[in-house]
């Protein structure tokens, strides 16, 4: 039993740790930073939640590390619109603030998320990343690519004239397609080939864009077949960004997917367990995997954040905005209820994904 635990210790709970903490750390940053920028006086940067491990004063903000890893928050004076604040404190009250202050010190925990994934990417995209080449592995029975004479372990170096090194540019360029006639140059040991083929149309399905037409030639990568591309800074740097964008797409393409039938995808739905055994796994594979998973968790924390939930940033935002429109804040037994109602929505969530989680470890 030691044994065990001291092995899920070591390979789960810190990677867990180590992969949630600097993401707490930077999202509640943003909440520091663009609230002392705005005048607002902070009372408390926490990261976990708990007993206390550490704390120091600095300042006007109280510093705290806490026992428990899973989340983190900022108070600012006049958080709470039924906080009793002094008239010489008001200037220094978030409440008292103008709306587009308020709406920055709120928005910027997400806004920091994104702007990590960008940097983490951007790194990892300078560092080099392996990627599939153009090398066959596999040729399937009666496909296009068969009768085209195409073998194993040939090497497409152009369509259509154009020169590729990916074999996502291969993919791509064969989707793109459309059904016409496609030319291939093929290097085969020292012989060149060239050959023209008509990609023939198939389904495909994924749980983001269901069932999808697409074009196909009857072919699969080398598995052993990598090479590592380098990005110089500004490259690296859009395609973070790039990258970052995709992530955000396919974050409300698979929310709005889990929304519509959460029981049918709950074997897509995680919660703090299953995220902390992803850690360990990614970890396992390297420091650029578990980077990468890291990039990617940070943009669904600030695209979650973000939603109209009251208790999460987003529903703070959608506060503001209705105060914007009817020129008065809703009253605070409105809000309260709210609160009440996304607090439940919340737990209940949690509740859902624990369970799941569990669930998948129960033998059938």
């Amino acid at each position: 039993m030691i044994v065990n635990f001291w092995n899920i210790f070591i390979h789960y709970l810190i990677p867990g740790v180590l992969l949630l903490a600097p993401l707490i750390i930077v999202h509640e940053l943003g909440h520091l930073i663009l609230a002392k920028l705005s005048g607002v006086r902070v009372l408390k940067f926490s990261v976990g939640f708990g007993p206390k491990i550490f704390s120091k004063k600095i300042g006007e903000t109280e510093y705290v590390l806490s026992w428990i890893p899973f989340g983190g928050y900022v108070k600012p004076l006049g958080e709470a619109p039924d906080e009793e604040v002094s008239e010489e404190d008001k200037p220094f009250s978030l409440n008292h603030q103008t709306l587009p202050k308020r709406f920055s010190v709120l928005a910027s925990g997400s806004v920091f998320n994104i702007f990590f994934a960008v940097f983490v990417f951007s790194v990892l995209y300078m560092s080099g990343i392996e990627m599939l080449s153009p090398v066959i592995g596999k040729v399937y029975d009666d496909t296009p690519a068969l009768k085209a004479g195409i073998k194993k372990g040939d090497t497409i170096t152009a369509v259509n004239g154009i020169k590729i090194t990916l074999w996502d540019e291969l993919a791509a360029s064969v989707e793109g397609s459309e059904g016409k006639e496609i030319v291939l140059h093929i290097t085969r040991g020292r012989e060149a080939i060239v050959t023209s083929l008509i990609p023939k149309a198939t389904l495909a399905s994924d749980i983001l864009r269901g069932t999808y037409k697409t074009y196909r030639i009857g072919i699969s990568p080398a598995e052993d077949a990598f090479i590592k591309r380098y990005y110089n800074p500004a490259s690296a740097l859009w395609m973070g960004l790039s990258q970052t964008v995709e992530a955000v797409k396919v974050t409300f393409l698979g929310m709005a997917i889990l929304a519509r039938s959460p029981i049918e995808n709950k074997e897509y739905i995680g919660g703090p367990i299953r995220i902390v055994q992803i850690a360990g796994d990614f970890a396992e594979t390297g420091i650029k995997s578990f980077l990468f998973l890291m990039a990617m968790l940070s943009v669904n924390l600030g695209v979650l954040n973000l939603l109209p939930i009251p208790v999460l940033d987003g529903g703070h935002i959608f506060f503001l905005c209705v105060e914007a429109i009817k020129g008065s804040p809703l009253s605070w037994k409105k809000m309260e209820f709210a609160q009440m109602v996304g607090l439940a929505l919340l737990l209940f969530l949690m509740l859902f994904v624990t369970y799941n989680d569990i669930m998948r470890y129960v033998p059938n």
